[in-house]
């Protein structure tokens, strides 16, 4: 065997990727990468030239991330979460991050349920409905009358 063809292949490439690569592979802009190396997320290794040489484990790791933004979650917390190897460090982070997205879920259910409430008046000037009257007294905590227009 060729001593290129026993070396590892990555997304589809032979050996490790450039930033370049990497970043066109992902969609990503190279900047991107740069700062996930400078906030800890990323180490590449380096070739002789000090150019970045990404492998197979990097590739994982930009998916971890990628999956991680889509979650929600900060780049902070993908860092902590990926840093620890304490599986119950991590259950607490992945906790603390369900509760506040229960909690951003919880707002806009509220917030999509009086704009549903505006629409559904009957009135001309949905300030004026009752049912939508009631919603902003319960959300004020009074029994004051909402006359103003939003």
């Amino acid at each position: 065997m060729k001593s290129s063809e026993s070396k590892t292949r990555v997304g589809g490439e032979r050996g490790p990727m450039s930033i370049g690569a990497l970043a066109e592979r992902f969609g990503l802009a190279t900047h991107v990468l740069r700062h996930w190396e400078a906030m800890g997320l990323l180490a590449p290794a380096r070739d002789a030239a000090g150019r970045r040489r990404y492998r197979t484990a990097d590739l994982t790791r930009v998916a971890v991330i990628l999956r991680g933004k889509e979650a929600g979650l900060s780049l902070d917390t993908i860092r902590a979460l990926v840093a620890t190897a304490d599986a119950g460090q991590r259950r607490n982070i992945l906790c603390q991050e369900a509760d506040a997205l229960r909690s951003r879920i919880a707002a806009a259910q509220a917030s999509l349920e009086l704009v549903e409430c505006a629409l559904d008046c009957a009135q001309e000037d949905f300030t004026r409905c009752a049912h939508f009257r009631q919603v902003v007294r319960d959300r004020v905590g009074t029994e004051a009358v909402v006359h103003t227009p939003l």
